[in-house]
């Protein structure tokens, strides 16, 4: 690229190829890393989660940072995804379907399940005003993880069958499978989830919220979440941006989801995985990374998953190693000293220093 071309580029667009580049850097040296056998099999392990949780932080960047509402049920729109998506797996497992094929279908499944249960609760909540949606949310998470818990579904030669009492109820022949087997969740999905399609879903969830908040529609959404009376007063149509946003947001949620629920033979809706704690812990990455800043949602998700696994030799000193990073993070990214900081040592301020050399 021309130096001309970096002149004039946009600071909008200088940004997002960062990011892009970060990401796909992290990839190559990751690959480079596991090729040598410098990372051990813990950090392995740890790599589907990480595109996980960093792709349910960008979702939630997007309703937070950018739409200005806060979400608590994050966590429950990721549950919608996995097991719709791992439901979908389990019932053409034994069919003649490619598993890639399979996997994709069950991706776009989960998506638009998330996305459906995200529109369906925008439309009475986004209308109105406050801390609604937060609490709405909240009761969501815990609804889906509690009716996912009472739930039988099993499959014979006569179809599905579906009971909320116990398994006996389901009254399948000899030859039928349990596909939800209650508290016990769903059990025998294919672990097709990897660290390449991670990346790819990072990459393409960045690529959609990229695009949305550099558009028309992304100018009105930050309009809203600037000023409400002052965007309604020139025509705005609050609602209908407001439940773009969040159903996007929602449906990013359940991608991140589908690959959470295909990392694991065994998918369980226990409040750890998908509770209020899932949605606090989500909620963290977004503000330490930075509200609107997704690069940094993804940065604080990588950090501060990692950081208690490379602790953990530590013992009884990790936890509070943990909590010091917390607050250093927090100062980072919001002191006054810190902000100046950054912004004297931008890329942009280098690449100008650079540019004046030349000359």
């Amino acid at each position: 690229m021309s130096k001309m071309n970096l002149k004039t580029m946009k600071k909008t667009t200088k940004s997002n190829l960062i990011t892009y580049a970060m990401v796909i850097v992290i990839f190559a040296v990751v690959q480079i890393l596991v090729a040598t056998g410098s990372m051990s099999s813990l950090m392995q392990g740890l790599l589907v989660p990480l595109c996980t949780y960093s792709i349910v932080a960008i979702g939630l960047n997007l309703c937070v940072g950018y739409l200005g509402e806060l979400s608590l049920g994050h966590a429950g729109f990721m549950c919608v995804g996995a097991f719709s998506s791992a439901f979908f797996t389990r019932c053409m497992e034994n069919s003649s379907m490619n598993p890639t094929l399979r996997f994709v279908i069950a991706l776009l499944i989960g998506t638009a399940v998330a996305a459906f249960f995200g529109f369906l609760i925008g439309i009475p909540v986004l209308r109105l005003r406050g801390d609604y949606l937060a609490i709405v949310t909240l009761a969501f998470g815990e609804i889906i993880k509690n009716v996912i818990n009472v739930l039988y579904v099993g499959k014979d030669e006569n179809g599905l069958h579906f009971a909320i009492n116990d398994s006996k109820a389901l009254n399948m022949s000899g030859t039928g499978e349990m596909i939800i087997d209650g508290a016990k969740g769903i059990t025998g999905t294919p672990r097709q989830s990897t660290f390449l399609i991670g990346v790819i879903l990072i990459l393409v969830a960045l690529f959609v919220v990229f695009n949305l908040v550099n558009s028309r529609s992304g100018r009105a959404i930050m309009a809203i979440r600037d000023n409400r009376i002052a965007a309604e007063s020139v025509g705005i149509n609050i609602t209908k941006f407001k439940l773009m946003a969040f159903t996007i947001s929602a449906a990013i949620a359940g991608a991140g989801g589908v690959l959470y629920a295909h990392n694991l033979s065994s998918l369980i809706a226990q409040p750890a995985n998908f509770g209020y704690n899932m949605s606090i812990m989500i909620l963290v990455f977004v503000v330490l990374g930075g509200m609107g800043s997704f690069r940094g949602s993804i940065i604080a998700a990588v950090v501060l998953t990692m950081l208690p696994e490379v602790l953990r030799g530590l013992r009884d000193y990790r936890m509070l190693i943990y909590a010091v990073v917390l607050i250093a993070m927090m100062l980072f990214n919001w002191a006054p000293a810190a902000i100046t900081w950054r912004q004297t040592h931008s890329l942009k301020n280098l690449f100008a220093k650079k540019t004046k050399e030349v000359q």
